[in-house]
């Protein structure tokens, strides 16, 4: 199953009131395992950067100024994205703008039935929990000490290995580890096949009682006192 881990940086939080994706950084996934491919641009919004913002992700109107447009870009990004899961935290956010910017250079929206979110995954697990990427980074021992800012493919890499962790990817690794341990260990305590042994029959006699025979038989059994037999 090919899965793609994404995340996007903007100028805000909403694309209906203007904001724009400025980035947007993918990892590749096939059966929970990340294969080394990704996807990385960043585009020109066409807006100036709010500070909040830039002091979010550090992506500054001077940085993104020479940057290509989404609208030039798309095609590429689309082809990776292909027909995968599309797997994001907090993906309703992502999948917003996404769709906003394939919507304003003529695109069709992604359907959200591709849409993972780990946030959601996170919360049926951890409860009343802080839920953040940070957070669940730490709880779960992943090493974020290179995220200084925030930036699409650094919390693309990062989350890749939360959803492993969220989906149980390392348990369920052991899991079959352990079942294949068991498994050998219950195959070494079978008896080892022997072939069969060839074993020699004697034919069968023919028998049939003479009438002396017969004679003792009927005085044997008319002397047993209470016979069961007499009973039915």
């Amino acid at each position: 199953m090919r899965e793609i881990i994404f995340d996007t940086e903007t100028t805000g939080f909403d694309p209906q009131n203007g904001d724009r994706m400025v980035e947007i950084g993918c990892i590749e996934m096939i059966d929970r395992i990340e294969t080394g491919q990704s996807f990385h641009c960043y585009y020109n919004p066409q807006r100036t950067m709010p500070k909040a913002a830039e002091n979010v992700h550090g992506l500054s109107d001077v940085f993104l100024s020479d940057k290509k447009l989404f609208a030039d870009g798309a095609a590429e990004l689309l082809d990776f994205l292909g027909d995968a899961k599309l797997v994001a935290h907090n993906a309703q956010f992502d999948f917003n703008f996404l769709n906003a910017e394939l919507l304003l250079c003529g695109y069709r929206e992604i359907s959200r039935f591709r849409m993972i979110d780990t946030l959601a995954i996170a919360k049926s697990k951890h409860p009343g929990a802080k839920l953040s990427l940070d957070a669940l980074c730490s709880r779960y021992g992943i090493d974020r000490s290179h995220r200084v800012k925030h930036g699409a493919l650094l919390d693309a890499e990062l989350l890749s290995q939360l959803y492993i962790e969220l989906t149980g990817g390392r348990q369920i690794g052991l899991g079959l580890a352990e079942d294949t341990k068991r498994q050998d260990a219950i195959a070494s305590m079978r008896p080892t096949s022997r072939p069969a042994e060839r074993k020699t029959f004697m034919a069968a006699r023919e028998h049939q009682a003479d009438a002396e025979e017969l004679a003792r038989h009927k005085i044997f059994i008319e002397g047993i006192e209470n016979p069961l037999w007499a009973e039915i």
